[in-house]
């Protein structure tokens, strides 16, 4: 059964470059807690006797378990601002009864991303594509997918140093039915004037563990947006739209990004519902070749999956902590639909029908177990039109914060070789 280790919150964690922080050597007491998702009589046998346990990052929320999350220190000028409003609550009385320490940061703020937002800007919510735009066309390239609406109504949950905005939207998948939360982050290209006619490559992020309530690649603290921003100055990678869905509609169970039969469609969600959201409030690109997915643990399975079963929609995912095979308790009495999304078997089936093509990148820490999966796959399926490589993370651990190091070692590089490219007006 799948169990997470605690570890070092993020205030006490230091930046991935000097990781693991000093004065822990590499080591931290861990206390086994049981996994949430197992919480029923029925519990499906472990694909992986012996698999340690997972040690995943925390969400935005804080790490599993964890009753309340990681409170940052407060600096002096914001505790001199918290007296100084409490004096002016005591003063002038409910004129700031709405004040909170979150409008000096901008959180919760509404946020347009573009210069160019679709025309219907009052819409609601809800992720299914309507009519298009009035927005000028796009030149030159017919694959370019001007955003479609309607609108989502985005709040900003974080600012990075560059400028760049994380921002938040409940979003109604019109396919799968379910509601859930989504978070995103575009490059600071994205509103630059050059690329105002230019569709920009998609990579959605997926994170392990309970993948609900939040999704913790929205965490700033693991540098995933960061990396990005420093390899589009480096020339290693694309400037990303990275989108990062809720994975799962609930911490009891672990759904496989997949259409359990009887259980919310998780696996439409993903393939279908959140990229039909993207298309409707950014500019994107009809073919596979701008869509990709990253995530670890169990969030690298559905990446993976959903590439292999979908590949005239995706067409690469970097793939992090060596999850192959379908392992929730859900499936019990449905052995043809887990098959269906077995990954296993949807390479093999690639492989039989010839293509199309599909890139699998597997990151691995020398410090985690899984390697053996990945080889064992690479060696049975990496062939014909199933592309796969083995990145090893030197002195890398089953975490967030390492699989950022990975990618920024080679793997946003891979990927970006193998995606589309957004392309700037002359001039």
């Amino acid at each position: 059964m799948h169990q997470y280790p605690q570890r070092p919150r993020p205030d006490d964690q230091q930046s991935y470059q000097d990781y693991p922080p000093q004065g822990h050597g590499g080591q931290y007491h861990q206390q086994p807690q049981q996994h949430q998702h197992q919480q029923q009589s029925y519990e499906a046998p472990s694909p992986y006797p012996g698999r340690p346990p997972y040690a995943e990052p925390p969400t935005a929320a804080g790490y599993p378990h964890d009753p309340e999350p990681p409170q940052p220190r407060r600096s002096r000028r914001r505790i001199w601002i918290s007296a100084v409003v409490a004096v002016a609550l005591l003063l002038g009385g409910g004129g700031f009864a709405a004040w909170k320490l979150d409008w000096f940061s901008g959180n919760g703020e509404a946020v347009t991303f573009g210069k160019n937002p679709p025309s219907d800007a009052g819409a609601g919510a809800g992720a299914a594509a309507g009519a298009p735009s009035a927005e000028a066309k796009p030149s030159g390239d017919p694959d370019v997918l001007m955003p479609t609406g309607p609108r989502s109504d985005f709040k900003q949950t974080a600012k990075l140093d560059d400028g760049t905005i994380i921002a938040k939207t409940r979003v109604a998948g019109a396919k799968s039915g379910f509601q859930g939360d989504v978070w995103v982050w575009a490059p600071k290209q994205y509103d630059d004037p050059k690329y105002a006619k230019s569709g920009f490559p998609v990579l959605i992020a997926l994170p392990g563990g309970n993948g609900f309530p939040n999704n913790y690649w929205a965490d700033t603290s693991l540098g995933l947006q960061k990396a990005i921003t420093e390899g589009v100055k480096a020339g290693t990678s694309l400037p990303y739209i990275v989108i990062m869905p809720v994975l799962n509609p609930d911490a009891k169970y672990y759904y496989d990004g997949s259409d359990i039969p009887g259980q919310a469609k998780m696996g439409t969600w993903i393939a279908e519902d959140v990229p039909a959201f993207a298309k409707a409030n950014f500019r994107t690109y009809k073919s596979r070749d701008g869509w990709a997915f990253m995530g670890s643990s169990s969030g690298a399975f559905v990446g993976m999956k959903t590439v292999l079963q979908h590949p005239d929609k995706f067409k690469a995912v970097i793939a992090s902590g060596g999850e192959i095979v379908p392992d929730s308790p859900l499936w019990k009495g449905h052995q043809a639909e887990m098959d269906a999304n077995n990954p296993e078997k949807l390479a093999q089936k690639l492989i039989d029908t010839k293509g199309p093509e599909v890139y699998i990148n597997f990151q691995v820490g020398t410090k985690e177990s899984g390697k053996d999966r990945m080889v064992k796959f690479q060696q049975q399926y990496g062939k014909g039109p199933v592309k796969t490589t083995i990145r090893d993370i030197q002195n890398g651990e089953h975490n967030g914060w390492h699989y950022v190091r990975g990618m920024k070692e080679g793997s946003l590089e891979w990927v970006s070789k193998v995606l589309k490219a957004p392309k700037p007006e002359a001039g």
